[in-house]
């Protein structure tokens, strides 16, 4: 059997008559679009983030692109963020017309390294998009007093850090508005794409819904200001709402791997992932680093373990991105760690069978390297 980073089969053979009765619940409901499912989500997940409002669109990319909209980002503006993230954070910052100005992150935790921002704004900074990496928080009190003092608004990227909490405080509460995917990897995964944004603005929410639903409000087909098609579907609503009840327990799940990973590696010259301080981590993904790491993955292959890389390729070193002028040694940090990060097999019903085969092949290289 392949060991990979992330596999759903076992979890869906626990929770399979839950998932079906979803699905059967939509469909026998007489509403497939924007019914009952996606209304009884929004609630259910803003009253988990003890928020007051939640709107549910088609995926993360969206969420943080509608959300920058309706925080009033606009073409011209720029968007201060990171680039050791998912292309699709940046995406969506460009998907609004505003540019992508990086920061590079912090070589013990990989977050934003908060102390950067400040040299970064300019009098076109309209926002901060602090990225949740991995499933630990970026230290927001220090970047909240640099947002009051330029007048910059937060957008939170929480795609992999639902339940995360910074002293004590939920990821998604912080800033002007949070956005969430629920892609099936995530720690509250769909069966297919979804994404969410939260607020504590009865106004973002508005526009939220207006850009969501094509820019229309009180009628069908009459546009009041251009929008988008990014519905939250009403099946995997439903879904999302049952695993939504167990999202502390996938939690406590992933929390247990990364012990056992502790416990097996810590005495290893593999760099296991730093908590940050006030942080409680969800480990939506393990990252550990090592200077051969290319070396280490090739031969993991022999043992059937096949793992990957968040990320290989920092966005600002991306073709795609070219037109943003950043050259190679502009963001040393980050660039470093694509060199030497990997990702060990993280979800919560990886079974210690698989577990103890990562760790002791993994033992087995290092001790030979």
């Amino acid at each position: 059997m392949t060991i990979r980073v992330w596999d759903y089969l076992a979890e869906y053979e626990k929770e399979q008559g839950d998932l079906l009765d979803a699905v059967e619940t939509v469909f026998r409901s007489g509403r497939l679009v924007l019914g009952s499912s996606v209304r009884g989500f929004e609630e259910e997940f803003a009253a988990y983030h003890g928020i007051a409002h939640c709107v549910g669109v088609d995926n993360g990319t969206n969420a943080i692109k509608l959300g920058l909209q309706a925080l009033g980002v606009k073409p011209g503006d720029e968007v201060i963020t990171v680039s050791n993230t998912a292309a699709p954070t940046v995406l969506a910052i460009d998907g609004v017309g505003a540019k992508p100005v990086f920061v590079d992150v912090r070589e013990e935790d990989f977050l934003i390294d908060v102390e950067q921002v400040e040299a970064a704004i300019t009098e076109r900074t309209r926002c901060i998009v602090p990225v949740h990496l991995y499933g630990q928080c970026v230290d927001m009190r220090p970047l909240r007093e640099i947002a009051n003092k330029h007048g910059l608004l937060i957008l939170e990227d929480c795609a992999q850090s639902h339940g995360a909490r910074h002293h004590g405080t939920l990821a998604g509460t912080m800033g002007d508005a949070a956005a969430f995917s629920f892609y099936p990897t995530k720690v509250l995964g769909a069966y297919g794409d979804g994404g969410a944004t939260i607020t504590a603005s009865s106004e973002v929410e508005q526009n939220l819904r207006r850009l969501r639903y094509y820019g229309m409000e009180e009628r069908y087909y009459v546009v009041e200001t251009p929008g988008h098609n990014s519905r939250l579907d009403e099946v995997q609503a439903e879904i999302l709402r049952r695993k939504l009840t167990r999202l502390d327990d996938y939690v406590d799940g992933r929390r247990a791997v990364a012990q056992r990973y502790v416990d097996g590696l810590g005495d290893t010259d593999l760099k296991l992932p730093q908590l940050a301080d006030g942080n409680e981590h969800v480990y939506y993904v393990y990252v550990v680093r090592h200077p051969r790491r290319d070396e280490i993955l090739e031969r993991l292959r022999g043992y059937d373990i096949e793992l990957n890389i968040s990320y290989p390729w920092p966005v600002h070193t991306m073709t795609g991105f070219a037109h943003l002028g950043y050259q190679k040694g502009a963001l040393p940090v980050t660039e470093k760690l694509a060199d030497e990060i990997f990702s060990l097999p993280m979800y919560p019903a990886l079974s210690m069978e698989l577990q103890d085969k990562t760790i002791s092949s993994l033992r087995e290289i290092l001790s030979t390297l």
